[in-house]
């Protein structure tokens, strides 16, 4: 109505709505209402695009394969795209207004032929047919460092190699070769088989002898070995007296020692005592007998001094007349006091 309509895009379209030559609105899947005499849009698909592609190269030696392949890519820069590409859509109709879209496409593969031609022309056929991981992976790493892929604004995702196949005679003759090596190969391995018994058998003999011969040798090894162990045991055993007996005549010598270490302190200690006892006499020399008395009695217990005194008293019962004993003198004796100095026994009589 009145020139304006309403669009919805996909979620994997980029759209760029461009009114008077500029760029109003852009992004993912909108939708807008938009007036038809003045604006323009740019459709750019978001999600990868798959392109199978086959074609001719020509081997190292000279040898035509077929390549057969697949590359995805996807587009990353969509402003840059559309700049070199047109890739305005028309609303009624919807579908672009040029052909540019197929074109991007081709500008790919025509990218990943050369760089497959290049790799190609320094292989020979056999490394050739054989080479389809390392072809692909080559050509992945040229194309990634590629300028006119940047400048188109895409991003390889993913290149495979299906098949590098040579022509049917060629292929034919390939096939003969092959089948003879591999006769060849089998009747050599007949020959290898048949020498391979015979050397088997042969080996098995000379195991059989050096097994016994290994076993003779182990039965002397162990019974060396048996020797060596019993000549140690004794060997170990007489050590074993003689450290004994040394051990017996050290203990005795320090025996010897200690009686002796004990009769030169018992004759040291005897002459001590005798130097003693002679000093002491030779001091005393001089006292009287009175005065030695006196001197043992100090300090001397009350029933020791009581005795001494019945001892003097015995010695001089000739001159006592009379003597009384109190009995509380006598029982002080008895119980080992002495009594006091009141109850002494009393003497009468002339001296």
């Amino acid at each position: 109505m009145f020139g304006f309509r309403f669009v919805k895009f996909q979620p994997s379209e980029y759209v760029l709505k461009v009114k008077n030559g500029k760029v109003v609105r852009e992004g993912v899947g909108l939708s807008f209402y938009y007036y038809v005499p003045t604006t323009s849009v740019v459709v750019v698909p978001v999600s990868s695009i798959d392109v199978p592609f086959m074609f001719e190269e020509i081997t190292n030696d000279y040898q035509t394969v077929t390549v057969q392949g697949q590359l995805t890519y996807r587009i990353v820069d969509y402003r840059k795209t559309t700049q070199i590409l047109n890739y305005t859509y028309n609303l009624r109709k919807n579908t672009y207004l040029s052909d540019d879209p197929g074109k991007l496409a081709q500008r790919v593969i025509n990218i990943a032929k050369v760089l497959t031609k290049k790799q190609l022309e320094q292989l020979p056929l056999r490394e050739a047919i054989q080479s389809s991981e390392h072809l692909a992976k080559t050509i992945t790493q040229e194309i990634e460092r590629n300028e006119e892929i940047g400048k188109l604004g895409i991003e390889l995702m993913g290149l495979s190699i299906l098949a590098i196949v040579p022509n049917k005679e060629t292929l034919r003759a390939l096939e003969a070769q092959a089948r003879e090596e591999i006769l060849r190969s089998a009747d050599n391995a007949l020959y290898e088989r048949r020498n391979a018994s015979i050397e088997q058998e042969r080996r098995v003999k000379e195991n059989e002898l050096n097994t016994e011969i290994a076993v003779e040798t182990k039965k002397k090894q162990i019974r060396e070995t048996q020797l060596d162990a019993e000549r140690s045991v004794k060997q170990k055993q007489n050590a074993m007296k003689e450290e004994q007996l040394s051990f017996d005549t050290a203990l005795e010598a320090k025996k010897q020692e200690l009686i002796g270490l004990t009769v030169a302190n018992q004759r040291a200690e005897a002459d001590a005592k005798a130097y003693e006892l002679s000093a002491v006499m030779n001091s005393l020399q001089g006292v009287a007998p009175g005065v030695l008395q006196a001197l043992t009695n100090v300090g001397m217990k009350p029933d020791k001094l009581i005795a001494i005194a019945f001892q003097e008293l015995a010695e001089n019962a000739g001159k006592i007349g009379q003597l009384n004993i109190s009995p509380d003198l006598l029982q002080g004796l008895m119980a080992g006091t002495g009594g006091n100095g009141g109850n002494a026994a009393r003497g009468g009589g002339g001296r």
